[in-house]
């Protein structure tokens, strides 16, 4: 590696490379799934390569049509065989060698959370003296129904055992931290860090050009919502606060700018909110805008 190893200070013993670390990343969706936490993932290891870092990405070859390997922006995507999906997650026969195989390799392993997988990587850093990283992004909230209740119970203990395993943990804020059930019990090991939030320039062409195909002249107040269309996001919450909008402010609308069709495990979440939403749209007071590129 050409980098003197050193012991951090804490005397937790575990050695690994001052100037350059080998950083494995683990999370069950990357590339080209768009979400919060994937951004999240993605924009830390790409800046982590910047610096000079060698960075691989393990998770789910979700998408057929990526390849099982390859390399963007400096940092190395392995995807690991998927079997068959359960709810949001899903089944990899291969990944307890490939947990093996690139965590012997990397210095650190950073696993980002709620992951059912997370137990495994952080056991194995445990035992072979690498550094394990939590970033607990949110809580898992499924949809209603028995099976989702257990797929929630399974998930939030294994993130418990993850979060005992590791060496430390890093959250959004230090709000957060003080309010989440689960992360309140692990406070002597947690730190909380902004998310890296990018804001490219916006040409002042752009920003008219999007307020005249949305009339948001005349079709005021907007209501704006960025987010998947997904169950603990509280779409049906803005729905049910629409009448009262609506009667107050009858030009008001509503632009979601996000993923609203075929997230994984929100199917009948989707169908159950469609209908009023459909009445909207009609009535051009609800726009879904897909995905925006910044």
């Amino acid at each position: 590696m050409g980098a003197t190893p050193f012991i951090r200070p804490d005397n937790c013993g575990i050695k690994f490379p001052s100037l350059i670390m080998r950083i494995l990343t683990v999370l069950t969706y990357y590339r080209p799934h768009t979400s919060g936490l994937t951004i999240y993932a993605e924009r830390l290891a790409e800046a982590f390569a910047r610096r000079g870092h060698e960075v691989t990405i393990l998770t789910s070859h979700f998408d057929k049509s990526t390849p099982a390997e390859e390399t963007r922006n400096g940092v190395k995507i392995v995807r690991a065989p998927v079997l068959f999906r359960v709810s949001k997650g899903v089944i990899m026969p291969t990944l307890g060698w490939l947990a093996w195989k690139h965590v012997t390799q990397n210095d650190v392993v950073q696993l980002h959370l709620p992951q059912f997988d997370a137990p495994g990587f952080a056991y194995r850093a445990r035992l072979l003296g690498k550094l394990a990283i939590l970033t607990y992004h949110c809580d898992l909230q499924l949809p209603t129904g028995l099976f989702n209740r257990l797929v929630n119970l399974v998930v939030d203990n294994f993130n418990a055992i993850a979060a005992m395993l590791s060496n430390h943990i890093v959250t959004y804020t230090q709000d957060y931290a003080d309010h989440s059930p689960f992360l309140s019990r692990y406070r002597d090991k947690l730190t909380p860090i902004l998310p890296p939030v990018q804001l490219p320039p916006v040409l002042p062409g752009a920003i008219r050009a999007f307020a005249e195909s949305h009339q948001t002249a005349a079709r005021r107040p907007v209501i704006g919502m960025a987010t998947r269309f997904a169950t603990e996001k509280g779409v049906e919450i803005l729905l049910a606060a629409l009448p009262g909008i609506f009667e107050k402010y009858p030009n008001a609308q509503v632009l979601f700018a996000g993923q609203h069709l075929n997230v994984m495990g929100e199917e009948q979440y989707f169908a159950r909110l469609a209908p009023q939403i459909r009445e909207y749209e009609a009535q051009g007071r609800w726009t879904f805008l897909g995905n925006l590129t910044p």
